[in-house]
């Protein structure tokens, strides 16, 4: 959450002259309401069907840069449709995430006690990023182009 996985995977695109597809606007997009309205209305476990179904769809339909939700990789069966892609999991500890986000109640994993949950989100789903990504890219106290050249070093990627 709060990563600037958009914004990387959006400058990445760029670079690499390819599309850029966000999983979670795909969500959006379908559901025409908001992912915090999604969770409220309907609960988690719908959202992650919805979450599920979506990352399929992108990774049998996109070539270019796919930004997925943080979430994602809770399902096993997502973890190994992503397996042969080169993944990157954009780290960062949890006061840059205060600096970016502000922890605040727009994220609806995070409504209460927001440094806390935010810490015991990282601290289930770390291995689970780390399990995916052929790389990880530190993004605290970088700006979103220093992170992309980051991406593109770690994965071996040259401009086109």
């Amino acid at each position: 959450m709060g990563v600037g996985k958009t914004t990387v995977g959006e400058l990445l695109a760029d670079r690499l002259a390819v599309a850029f597809r966000d999983t979670d606007a795909d969500i959006v997009a379908a559901q025409g309401r908001e992912i915090a309205d999604i969770f409220v209305d309907e609960g988690e476990p719908y959202f992650r069907d919805l979450e599920r179904r979506a990352v399929r769809a992108a990774v049998e339909e996109h070539s270019g840069v796919l930004a997925l939700g943080g979430g994602a990789i809770l399902d096993a069966s997502t973890r190994a449709l992503l397996a042969p892609h080169p993944v990157v999991y954009l780290s960062m500890d949890v006061e840059e995430a205060v600096k970016r986000t502000g922890l605040n109640q727009a994220r609806p994993l995070l409504a209460v006690n927001p440094r806390k949950q935010w810490r015991e989100l990282m601290d289930a789903r770390r291995r689970l990023y780390t399990e995916v990504a052929r790389a990880v890219v530190a993004t605290d106290g970088r700006t979103p182009e220093e992170v992309a050249q980051a991406v593109l070093d770690a994965l071996e990627l040259k401009e086109a």
